[in-house]
C-alpha cells in the first residue's frame, strides 16, 4: 500500500511542477492572455527579386520568387500557367512546371495540367521577409552526409617544420 501512496505522491509533485512551469511559458501569441486578442503583427513584405531559393528537403515545392497579388487562379483561369506552361515558359524566361503536374493519379501524361495540380498556391507560397516564429534546426541530408564524411576522414595533421 505504501508503494501506491509513494507513486501517487510522485505523480502529484510532477503534475504540480508541470503546472508551475506552464505559467512561465510564452507561446506564439506572446504574453497576451488567452481571453484577449493580441495585436496583429506587421504583414510580411513579398520579396519580388525573381531569385530562386534553395529547397530545404527533397520534394519541397519551390517557393514563388515574385508577387502574385493580382494573379487570378479560379476553376476557369490560372494566371500562373500563362508564363509557366510548356508552350510559353521559354518566351517569358519562366521555369516550366514539373512534368508531374501533367500526370493524373494513374501516372498517365495529360495534354494539359492535371486538375490535382491546377491550384498552384495549394503547395507553392511567395517568398517574404517574415521572421521565423520558431527556431529551425533543419539540416539538409547532403550536409549531414558531408559532416559524416568529414568526421570519418579527418584532415591530416600539418607537418611541423624542423628547426635547424
Amino acid at each position: 500500500m505504501s508503494s501506491l501512496v509513494r507513486r501517487l505522491a510522485i505523480i502529484g509533485v510532477l503534475c504540480f511542477g508541470a503546472a508551475l512551469a506552464a505559467d512561465n511559458l510564452e507561446g506564439l501569441r506572446g504574453p497576451t492572455p488567452l481571453d484577449q486578442e493580441p495585436k496583429a503583427p506587421r504583414m510580411a513584405i513579398v520579396e519580388n527579386f525573381d531569385v530562386k531559393r534553395g529547397r530545404a528537403y527533397t520534394s519541397q515545392p519551390p517557393t514563388i520568387p515574385h508577387a502574385i497579388d493580382r494573379y487570378e487562379i479560379t476553376r476557369n483561369v490560372n494566371y500562373c500557367m500563362y508564363c509557366h506552361s510548356r508552350v510559353r515558359n521559354e518566351e517569358f524566361g519562366a521555369p516550366m512546371v514539373s512534368a508531374t503536374h501533367y500526370m493524373d493519379r494513374d501516372q498517365d501524361f495529360l495534354a494539359e495540367i492535371s486538375p490535382r495540380r491546377y491550384f498552384c498556391t495549394q503547395c507553392h507560397v511567395v517568398q517574404t521577409d517574415a521572421p521565423l516564429k520558431v527556431d529551425n534546426r533543419f539540416v539538409d541530408v547532403y550536409e549531414l552526409i558531408e559532416r559524416e564524411q568529414q568526421a570519418a576522414d579527418p584532415p591530416a595533421p600539418e607537418a611541423k617544420e624542423k628547426k635547424e
